[in-house]
């Protein structure tokens, strides 16, 4: 059962002012999107997982529990789409009580900037971003992602 969603207005999603790439992908997979939801309520990252949340009907949005983050961190967000085609965007995305913002995104679509496969780099997920490989199988990427956003947050701690 996926943990009880925050009830966010469009306006205030955390993730729902970052780009809508991908472009021409083909339907959402919402089956897909519906098991990743799934795996990530498995996860005590996250004080939620929405899938397909009315601010974000193509995607599944995961907050992180903000006891991960030193206390600047006022909001961290996860943001997967993933389409029948197997081409996928998941962002990330931190705010800070500054006003601040670091984000990068995963990408996996045609377009005329990268190569299929791609990464837009942090602190503000520029494009062109910068070729990537990814593996074929949904769990793999997932793992992937939520390794390099572990080693980020382990980075903060780090650093004290």
């Amino acid at each position: 059962m996926l943990r009880a969603a925050r009830t966010q207005a469009l306006s205030s999603s955390p993730i729902a002012s970052m780009s809508e790439e991908p472009r021409e992908t083909g339907p959402i997979d919402t089956d897909l999107l519906d098991r990743i939801a799934a795996h990530l309520a498995r996860s005590d990252r996250f004080e939620t997982v929405d899938s397909r949340p009315p601010y974000a009907p193509s995607a599944v949005v995961a907050a992180y529990q903000l006891g991960y983050f030193p206390n600047g961190v006022t909001r961290a967000s996860l943001r997967i789409r993933w389409f029948e085609t197997d081409d996928f965007s998941i962002q990330y995305l931190e705010e800070y009580h500054t006003g601040t913002t670091w984000a990068c995104r995963w990408d996996r679509h045609p377009n005329g900037h990268n190569s299929r496969e791609h990464v837009h780099p942090p602190p503000d997920a520029s494009t062109p971003g910068l070729d990537a490989a990814f593996s074929d199988e949904w769990r793999a990427v997932i793992t992937t992602v939520l390794g390099r956003l572990d080693e980020r947050i382990e980075a903060f701690w780090q650093d004290d």
